[in-house]
């Protein structure tokens, strides 16, 4: 995997110079996941975020009859786990691979070390995660108001 050229296309870390791109890199831990293993399990206590490398994983709720429903699939350069790390709470849905998927795994432990070295750099990405937080809630009303 090429960490550097994941990253760099990655919404998550647009506008974040090549210095900045290589301590992420650096930080970053590559992970490997075959079909249905589940990444994070909803109601646990999260502290990490992914990007995705390669493959897709599919977002999964239980509705009030505790059957599962897939609410997102994302694939490579997307990214998934930063409520945790934002709201410090517990994961709000379930996400499992769809295939052979690979990732590269950021704790907040990894992110506070970016943000000592690179204030400028991790701002970036703090509103990077704002913007496409809001798109996903944006897209998230749109499909709510069509089923009302």
């Amino acid at each position: 995997m090429e960490k550097l050229a994941l990253l760099s296309g990655s919404p998550l870390f647009e506008m974040l110079s090549n210095q900045e791109l290589d301590y992420v890199a650096d930080l970053s831990r590559p992970r490997r996941f075959g079909p249905a293993q589940i990444i994070i399990e909803e109601g646990d206590l999260g502290d990490s975020l992914y990007v995705i490398a390669s493959g897709e994983v599919e977002v999964v709720r239980k509705d009030a009859s505790g059957a599962e429903k897939v609410i997102a699939v994302l694939g490579p350069r997307e990214f998934f786990g930063e409520m945790s790390l934002i709201d410090k709470e517990y994961r709000s849905a379930t996400v499992r691979a769809r295939g052979e998927v690979e990732l590269l795994h950021l704790t907040a432990e990894n992110l506070t070390t970016f943000r000592k070295q690179h204030r400028d750099g991790f701002t970036f990405v703090v509103i990077n995660i704002a913007r496409i937080l809001s798109a996903r809630l944006r897209d998230a009303n749109t499909r709510l108001a069509a089923r009302l």
